[in-house]
């Protein structure tokens, strides 16, 4: 599996269709909510298996001094083996890059299982996002 970074509106169309089937088609997000404006200046990436774009994810700078993780998606085909874990990976080394130091997530709780395991800490209260409940998370990145 290799990470690419999403330099051109066809790559963002790449990483657009696997949240649609994510977000939208599975988990019934309504699609005029899954788009914002934190995608035309987020970096994005895509997991790419065998040619087949099976994830992807979004990272932006926000509050300054912090990367926040988003947009977190695998498709259904591909949740084992490891895709989410690279996809987080890749948004930690370009965070620390971009010499930042934490990262923060809006995780849905059916998934805080898998940011723990990675490091990520709780913190808040549970909220609504769009019909699902979620709940803040970070971690602090080191050197």
């Amino acid at each position: 599996m290799q990470i690419e970074r999403v330099t051109s509106p066809e790559g963002f169309d790449r990483a657009f269709a696997v949240r649609v089937e994510v977000f939208v088609d599975e988990q019934q997000v309504p699609i005029e909510l899954e788009r914002d404006d934190r995608d035309d200046t987020s970096v994005h990436f895509l997991a790419v298996r065998d040619g087949e774009v099976v994830g992807t994810v979004r990272m932006y700078e926000d509050p300054p001094g912090e990367a926040h993780l988003g947009r977190l998606a695998v498709r259904a085909s591909a949740r084992t083996g490891g895709v989410g874990r690279v996809l987080v990976d890749a948004v930690e080394t370009e965070s620390r890059a971009l010499g930042l130091r934490r990262v923060v997530l809006s995780a849905q709780l059916q998934a805080m299982g898998f940011y723990e395991r990675l490091g990520y800490t709780a913190y808040g209260p549970v909220y609504d996002d769009a019909g699902i409940p979620h709940r803040d998370m970070a971690k602090e990145l080191g050197p």
